[in-house]
């Protein structure tokens, strides 16, 4: 290459290198995701084809800094991009701070931080932790709404969860909720993740603390979304790609998930992707319907073995709709008897103890009990709305005898979840709060009471 070429040439890099970084911008985070002993992932969006970079160094130590630089292509709709930082140290707080365009010069400040796991285990007892938890996230946009009332409420909910000293937080479906506009396209799909993530009220809560979801049929796609749903991969694809969960499914198929926190182990359960559709007969021939499953039957037989590998007192089952409501006039897992009957046959068979639920989806609060005949009373505890319309509960479910009472929450309200105490004799608290962080009512349960005697 002549003189004149190699000089017309650095010429033409540099000018796209810079036009590129001087376009360069975060739209969304960052946002810290799973959170390991020696491992991290954050998760950030940018304008496609730009050059990102991640910068992070132990907190005080900002000599210590390295950094992480990804692009993203050009010619994508959206660009959320997910680091992976490895070799860090046991319970240590990093900080870290996200730069648009690659520079070789550290950030002046962090963006934010995060503490990796203790290694406690056959050292010191579970440590004491709390989690925050929550589903039902609608952010109105006028245009695309439907007429009326606007169904998205006091978003300022964020500002005082962001406030909060917690481990981090788990969502419960309907994190996004896609609209006639979005879920005929996968372009839709996208946009809509993109939009809600790129709100101001949501940034600080998201640097604030590790994030972890699953999904419901508002964040999957259409109202009441099953299998059918023909763009069911791509809505795998937003969401993987606006979360940062360990893992999801197995074989390319579902979200489903393990996190271990603490001495508790929370599965992530996918109730949309294998899920038939609900008005499919819960009865066939005078016996429960074994085609109408809501998990699948795949992801059941990873959860019971999952279930039986398990060691923690306390043992979450997250899934987007309820489980134990006998009461409830909408989709419950009580809707599926096959699948139903087989997990209740399983946890007595098996002995499983410190089995909980962990559900959203219905826009109130509440704290259900299912007794068994001879083994430990099940608990499903809601979450709902955190910023959707409040459904108030009516018929049958409005006495409903097996509600914990006093756990009723018709308000918007996020749940806080602490677990405090001597080995064996654990105890989880769970608490829901109003938009201003006020404590709306709580309720408890021990290790020992979630036993088989």
């Amino acid at each position: 290459m002549d003189s004149k070429r190699l000089f017309l040439f650095n010429t033409i890099l540099f000018f796209s290198i810079t036009v590129n970084t001087a376009f360069a911008q975060v739209i969304a985070g960052p946002m810290p995701g799973h959170v390991e002993l020696r491992t991290a992932k954050i998760w950030v969006e940018v304008k496609p084809g730009s050059a990102v970079e991640l910068w992070y160094w132990k907190k005080n130590e900002p000599a210590s800094a390295k950094q992480l630089g990804k692009k993203t292509p050009v010619d994508s709709w959206f660009a959320p991009v997910t680091f992976d930082i490895v070799a860090l140290d046991p319970n240590t707080t990093y900080e870290y701070a996200v730069v648009a365009g690659f520079s070789s010069k550290k950030p002046a400040k962090a963006d934010g931080e995060f503490t990796t796991l203790e290694l406690w285990q056959y050292r010191k007892p579970a440590p004491d932790f709390s989690f925050l938890t929550g589903s039902c996230s609608y952010f109105n946009e006028p245009k695309f709404d439907r007429p009326g009332i606007p169904y998205g409420k006091d978003s300022s909910i964020f500002v005082s969860m962001a406030k909060e000293n917690a481990s981090f937080m788990l969502w419960l479906g309907d994190n996004w909720y896609t609209r006639e506009v979005d879920f005929f396209s996968k372009w839709g799909l996208w946009y809509r993740a993109s939009r809600d993530r790129s709100l101001p009220i949501l940034q600080p809560f998201l640097r604030s603390m590790p994030h972890y979801a699953i999904w419901d049929d508002h964040d999957y796609g259409p109202d009441n979304g099953d299998k059918s749903y023909k763009f069911k991969e791509t809505s795998r694809d937003v969401f993987v790609n606006y979360w940062a969960n360990p893992t999801y499914g197995q074989d390319g198929k579902g979200i489903y998930s393990t996190v271990n926190y603490g001495d508790c182990d929370f599965f992530l359960m996918d109730d949309r992707y294998f899920r038939s559709n609900d008005d499919m007969a819960a009865m066939a021939y005078g016996q429960p319907n074994p085609d109408k499953r809501m998990w699948g039957t795949v992801q059941m037989d990873w959860l019971k073995n999952a279930l039986l590998h398990s060691r923690a007192p306390f043992k979450f089952i997250v899934t987007g709709s309820q489980t134990l409501n006998l009461s409830s006039p909408y989709d419950c897992l009580q809707n599926y008897p096959a699948e139903f009957n087989e997990l209740m046959a399983f946890l007595s068979a098996e002995k499983i103890n410190g089995v909980l639920f962990l559900t959203g989806d219905r826009h109130h609060s509440e704290v259900i009990r299912y007794d068994r005949l001879s083994d430990y009373t099940l608990y499903d505890i809601t979450s709902s709305p955190l910023t959707s319309g409040v459904a108030k509960v009516s018929g049958k479910d409005k006495e409903n005898p097996n509600r914990i009472p006093n756990t009723l929450v018709e308000a918007q309200n996020y749940t806080r979840i602490s677990l405090s105490g001597k080995p064996k004799e654990r105890k989880l608290t769970v608490e829901f709060i109003g938009v201003s962080g006020n404590k709306l009512t709580e309720w408890s349960v021990t290790e020992q009471e979630l036993k088989n005697k």
